[in-house]
């Protein structure tokens, strides 16, 4: 046992938080930090793969958790098994990170394409803190959950993912008040874009996306398509870098009054307090021109 972990072993009470999409990016890097810094953290995974890697980049402090949160047996299981773990104890916070961005036009986006990013980013977020919210009552604990600046402005191209996130909102909003009385804070943390390994997924995504549709629908959007096949990469390169978002997502899982919104990076300020300031039909031109030209004009510029 090194002196790292006799530290955290040592400490007289360890807080315990369940991080859901702790196979990478924000997921990932919060369950390492928080492990570091002494919580006890059950991270939930979908494969035995991603769990050994979180166990030997912890050095075992780690205890991962296999659930899906769009299966919810696996959630009931998962639930169960944090249980059996803590027993009396109770579970003082729940990450809500894990979802999924699907974007397109809305006029052309599959409909099972946006089923399931309303069925992994609304439904399995709410039915993961339904499952341990028995556990966080137990505890007086909090609920965080990972949104965006699009939960609150909706950019074209953007609809199916950003109509996730409006209703992760409301889900937030609703529980926030309604566990007040129980001592539970709920709170949203909206990030701008992050450098993460989310973007590789959202390019997949994309490239499937592309690859299905007809001729009609390309001439319909096709300088949109182009913008969409472009911009994700370009975003992920110019994104808010990683150890700024977990610091937040820190603050709000340890701040004494937590604050209801978290707001993280220029961009999502500026389109939050555009949307909220201009009007509605001058946003919109602005942005109907911006995500026409955009592709053009990205495609142009050098790799970093």
């Amino acid at each position: 046992m090194n002196e790292e972990d006799r530290r955290v072993a040592n400490m007289p009470s360890r807080r315990s938080v369940l991080v859901t999409g702790a196979s990478s990016g924000i997921g990932w890097a919060t369950s390492l930090e928080l492990s570091r810094k002494g919580w006890r953290v059950f991270a939930a995974v979908r494969k035995e793969e991603d769990a050994a890697r979180l166990r030997e980049a912890s050095s075992g402090r780690i205890e991962p958790v296999l659930m899906d949160i769009a299966d919810y047996e696996s959630v009931r299981r998962g639930a169960a098994e944090v249980e059996e773990t803590l027993g009396v104890a109770g579970l003082d916070a729940l990450f809500n990170n894990a979802g999924i961005s699907v974007q397109g036009p809305m006029e052309i986006v599959p409909i099972e394409m946006f089923e399931q990013q309303v069925r992994v980013n609304v439904f399995g977020n709410l039915f993961v803190s339904q499952a341990f919210l028995p556990l966080i009552r137990r505890a007086r604990g909090r609920i965080v959950f990972m949104s965006s600046e699009s939960g609150r402005v909706t950019i074209p191209l953007v609809g199916p993912y950003s109509a996730s996130k409006f209703a992760l909102e409301a889900v937030a909003n609703a529980l926030r008040v309604e566990l007040r009385p129980a001592g539970v804070n709920v709170s949203l943390v909206e990030a701008a874009t992050v450098k993460t390994p989310m973007w590789e997924k959202i390019d997949a995504t994309s490239e499937r996306f592309l690859s299905g549709l007809s001729h009609a629908s390309r001439a319909l959007y096709s300088d949109e398509l182009n913008t969409l096949a472009v911009v994700p990469a370009r975003q992920a390169q110019m994104g808010i870098p990683m150890e700024k978002v977990v610091r937040v997502i820190e603050r709000a899982l340890t701040e004494p009054g937590p604050k209801a919104r978290y707001v993280i990076g220029w961009e999502a300020w500026f389109f939050i307090l555009s949307y909220a300031i201009l009007p509605t039909r001058l946003m919109d031109r602005i942005s109907s021109r911006l995500v026409r030209s955009l592709g053009r004009w990205w495609g142009r510029l050098p790799d970093r």
